[in-house]
């Protein structure tokens, strides 16, 4: 692989939500079968298409989730205790992304954390400047980037976080991938949560804004906004760029993350048409 925009057609962004890999009702637990296996599955998936160029995404989860929203660390950092709840959250965040890291080495894959905490810098709770360059280097190598919700400093807020979709959202307008899979554990976007009775097949350009109002956000503590705001980040991206495809969908069955990655469709594609 000689550059990143020769191959914008083979590279996938997957983020492993934070309800999928962790247990969002205890704080800092992990679920570590489910994790295990989805590493075996990530591995499998790139064995069989050699091709396939991954950047993975994890949530925080309930590691750090919890302690972003004691702290407030989203809103804003400015006083001493703020700072010393940024460098809580911040060790949260590091400590599951160490986890998954080596769930994915252990299942033989040349994973490579990369902090978006020591490469961006925010402005007013979105990307001002992050330094690609590490990313770009371990893509050309053929290695396995793993980036993450994190802490970021921010020129306005001070300290802010920036959710995995905040960082996907700036890849994919840099990198232009074909597609963006954000696997959580349910089956795709309820059209009637909590009832959960009703998955939205696709979402598209011309039929967001009646679907819309009838989306919730989580279920358990995410102080980086839930679904519905999961969902409108996916719909301005497919504006951006239109033949982006974006999958929602469950990771949980067994195997079903392997045939996404293999070009299957699973849940809730979101389109620009």
């Amino acid at each position: 692989m000689n550059s990143i925009s020769d191959n914008s057609q083979s590279l996938t962004l997957l983020k492993l939500g934070g309800s999928l890999i962790t247990d969002k009702s205890r704080p800092r637990t992990l679920r570590q079968e489910t994790l295990l296996r989805i590493a075996d599955e990530i591995a499998s998936a790139l064995q069989q298409r050699p091709s396939l160029r991954l950047i993975i995404g994890h949530g925080a989860g309930s590691y750090g989730h919890v302690s972003a929203q004691q702290h407030g660390t989203r809103q804003g950092v400015h006083t001493p205790d703020q700072w010393h709840g940024f460098a809580e959250v911040w060790w949260d965040a590091a400590t599951l992304n160490r986890l998954v890291t080596e769930a994915l080495i252990e299942a033989g894959l040349p994973a490579i954390a990369l902090p978006p905490s020591a490469s961006v810098i925010a402005r007013d709770g979105e990307v001002a400047r992050w330094d690609l360059g590490q990313l770009e280097a371990a893509l050309v190598a053929g290695l396995l980037p793993i980036i993450y919700g994190d802490v970021i400093f921010d020129i306005q807020r001070g300290g802010t976080i920036l959710s995995t979709e905040d960082l996907f959202a700036h890849l994919a307008r840099k990198f232009q991938p074909k597609r963006l899979l954000l696997a959580g554990i349910e089956p795709g976007v309820w059209g009637d949560f909590p009832n959960r009775s009703q998955i939205i097949p696709k979402i598209t350009l011309a039929n967001h804004e009646e679907i819309l109002p009838a989306l919730s956000g989580s279920a358990a503590t995410d102080v980086t906004g839930g679904m519905k705001s999961k969902v409108e980040q996916c719909v301005a991206l497919t504006r951006a760029i239109p033949d982006l495809e974006i999958l929602i969908f469950s990771g949980d069955k067994p195997g079903q993350l392997q045939e996404v990655l293999l070009g299957s469709h699973k849940g809730t594609v979101i389109r620009s048409e």
